[in-house]
């Protein structure tokens, strides 16, 4: 009889026992961190943080005191994650999302941008767009677009994100290139055909009159440079 009614009694308290609860996100506090975590962004109009709801299915047990953190990797730009642990109280760590949203003035096509064409002054112009809708960013200044050129095609009024340029070629297959050979103490200078495009910094080889072929670095104006 006794053991019956030890039973019984645990089995009571474990029904009259709180159950863990849904996790609940101390928003105010997220939001912070993230501004924190920002900083001031130099450019930017306008800065938006929003703060989503934890996985509904997640019952924790109850915390005197969570603080957020950023996880390893983790970059607060557009949707993110910020993870959220107990430091007092019990012991859980759970992931926030966070929607950031980064506004400022920033180069759109002006016109349709075709791949691989160089991109002039008169093709961009500036507006208010959002900076975070683009993994990399979006161009800002005319600099950004040096020796860039759009990966496929860029429609009018459409931002110049970066993730959509590539390295302009310094040098295309076929082309004609002045050959500049530098070693110690002498250069010469001799004419050669490129045998494959690359950028500016990128080993291009090229063959020259003789027919031997050079491994070199394409530079501007269709130069490639060997070094001895």
């Amino acid at each position: 009889m006794r053991l019956l009614l030890t039973v019984f009694w645990s089995v009571c308290a474990s029904a009259l026992a709180p159950a863990p609860a849904r996790a609940q996100v101390p928003t105010e506090s997220v939001r912070q961190f993230v501004q924190s975590e920002l900083g001031t962004i130099e450019g930017a109009s306008r800065i938006d943080i929003s703060i989503g709801e934890a996985d509904p299915r997640l019952r924790l047990a109850p915390c005197e005191h969570a603080e957020p953190f950023l996880r390893s990797g983790a970059r607060l730009w557009g949707r993110s994650f910020v993870g959220l642990r107990c430091v007092s109280g019990a012991q859980w760590t759970i992931s926030v999302p966070v929607q950031v949203r980064v506004v400022g003035p920033a180069l759109v096509a002006a016109r349709l941008l075709p791949a691989g064409q160089a991109i002039g002054e008169n093709d961009v112009r500036t507006e208010e767009v959002e900076w975070t809708r683009d993994p990399q960013g979006v161009a800002r200044e005319l600099s950004q677009l040096r020796q860039r050129v759009p990966a496929k095609r860029i429609e009018p009024g459409q931002p110049i994100g970066l993730a959509l340029l590539s390295d302009a070629p310094a040098v295309v297959q076929g082309d004609l290139v002045k050959l500049v050979g530098r070693g110690n103490g002498f250069s010469i200078t001799t004419d050669g055909v490129a045998l494959a495009g690359a950028s500016v910094g990128r080993p291009v080889r090229v063959r020259v009159e003789s027919g031997k072929i050079l491994t070199g670095t394409a530079l501007e104006g269709r130069i490639v440079e060997v070094v001895f």
